[in-house]
């Protein structure tokens, strides 16, 4: 392609037309310009998902096309997996919460389903809920806990994994609960636990405070319940076999 033809692509900003229009086989002119363009839109979407992927900040790259499901994840009666993996629930800022002991596989569809959301053009976000604790109580003592809030503006979807496998101070219990409040019917939550709601006084010290938090995160909320053995302990035992 001739450089005054780049330049043109740049202007118009045609990402990869460039470099793909030699690649597109040709029949006719209709057929070779749709083609080329839907390449162009396609590797547009390719890269706004690599891009949001990386934002999110997501520890690994589980997928839902690697995900086992099996009879000891149980749905409530008003989604299947079908529903949950089609993600209608983001666009009704409802909330999907796994609840289940270690290993039982919560983290990976965690996971699996925030990249699947990148890819459909959804921000979002990930945390280890200790770890969000942690740059909560950095931000207030800095004078920059508004500017972390407002980082969630754009945002779709957040993440929060590993909810009560450390308790909290009282501090970083009152500011988790604002930043939930904040997003409250406005974001889709995904949350996995290790403890049954009965039990989220263990991490968060005031019972007025967890009672307030667990209405809001499970009002509008899917709850799957993981039952059987830890993945982790099986494989692991499978190996010394």
């Amino acid at each position: 392609m001739s450089t005054e033809l780049k330049k043109m692509c740049k202007s118009l900003r045609l990402a990869y037309v460039a470099d793909i229009y030699q690649t597109i086989p040709f029949e006719n002119e209709t057929q070779y310009l749709q083609d080329l363009f839907n390449r162009e839109f396609q590797l547009r979407d390719e890269a706004k998902a690599d891009r949001l992927i990386k934002k999110a900040h997501f520890p690994n790259k589980k997928e839902l096309e690697s995900y086992h499901w099996n009879e000891n994840i149980r749905f409530p009666p008003q989604i299947d997996v079908k529903e949950l993996t089609a993600l209608h629930f983001i666009d009704k800022h409802e909330n999907a919460i796994l609840v289940g002991a270690p290993g039982t596989g919560k983290s990976h569809l965690a996971i699996g389903l925030g990249r699947k959301a990148c890819k459909k053009g959804y921000e979002v976000r990930f945390y280890r809920v200790s770890e969000l604790v942690d740059t909560l109580e950095r931000m207030w003592r800095e004078g920059k806990l508004q500017q972390f809030r407002n980082r969630f503006k754009k945002v779709d979807l957040i993440v929060l994994d590993e909810m009560g496998y450390v308790p909290f101070n009282k501090e970083g219990a009152e500011l988790l609960f604002q930043l939930i409040t904040d997003w409250y019917e406005k974001k889709s939550l995904i949350i996995t636990s290790n403890l049954e709601f009965s039990q989220w006084n263990r991490i968060f010290v005031d019972a007025r405070l967890t009672a307030a938090l667990v209405d809001r995160v499970i009002h509008h909320a899917h709850i799957l319940s993981f039952t059987g053995d830890s993945y982790r302990v099986t494989h692991a035992l499978s190996r010394l076999l």
